[in-house]
């Protein structure tokens, strides 16, 4: 299947750019462009894109408030932010908005590709540099007054645990799968019961679980 793409940054460049390298993509095609938020939004209720790859930092509406309307509208498209800025409140400002990844321009064409991907898949992303800098962030906060069990609670099987392992190092459920010589369908069924297993709302708070238990470390 093609995965429907809209691209939305106020730089023309930008998206001439992200359009040219789509275009050389069997599996992708840009649907529609976007110069600031607000025409994203209604762009996205329009055409309905697989996902939108929505910049932080325009006039007017900018992503982070655009990606919040178009999750709450329930189209069901994903946003993957893609910005030159990656500090922290942009990020915990996108994941809080309802982003399915967040990468960084710096990052090389086949890895956003790639990003893009996996999040049509449903999936979620996080640049591994900004998912080093969240357990990092982790590390410096104070120990809270009963913290939570360093080891893996019961019911979690060993090939649960090395799944685990790898969404702390970043890993997607592709690359996943290529390491452990699964299925990318079973690397999704792993991670999806270490959701319910161990009360993760998302991708981030598997990372951190997976350093509390010591299976990485920040700088892994």
């Amino acid at each position: 299947m093609t995965v429907r793409v809209l691209l939305v940054d106020d730089q023309p460049l930008i998206r001439s750019g992200l359009r040219v390298l789509i275009a050389d993509t069997a599996d992708l095609e840009v649907v529609g462009e976007a110069e600031d938020g607000a025409e994203a939004v209604g762009l996205t209720a329009r055409l309905r894109p697989d996902v939108v790859v929505m910049d932080i930092r325009m006039p007017g509406t900018d992503g982070i408030e655009a990606t919040r309307r178009i999750t709450a509208a329930g189209s069901g498209s994903r946003v993957l932010v893609l910005t030159t800025f990656d500090e922290d409140a942009y990020v915990y400002g996108a994941l809080r908005a309802g982003a399915a990844g967040f990468a960084v321009k710096d990052m090389r064409l086949e890895e956003i590709l790639a990003a893009i991907r996996v999040v049509a898949a449903g999936d979620a992303l996080i640049a591994p540099g900004v998912t080093r800098r969240l357990i990092a962030d982790f590390v410096d906060r104070p120990e809270p007054a009963a913290p939570r069990p360093r080891r893996p609670a019961e019911g979690i099987t060993q090939r649960e645990r090395e799944v685990l392992t790898l969404v702390g190092l970043g890993r997607s459920n592709q690359e996943i799968a290529a390491e452990l010589v699964i299925s990318v369908a079973t690397a999704k069924s792993h991670v999806s019961r270490l959701f319910t297993k161990l009360d993760a709302r998302d991708r981030v708070q598997l990372v951190i679980t997976a350093y509390e238990w010591g299976l990485v470390a920040p700088s892994s």
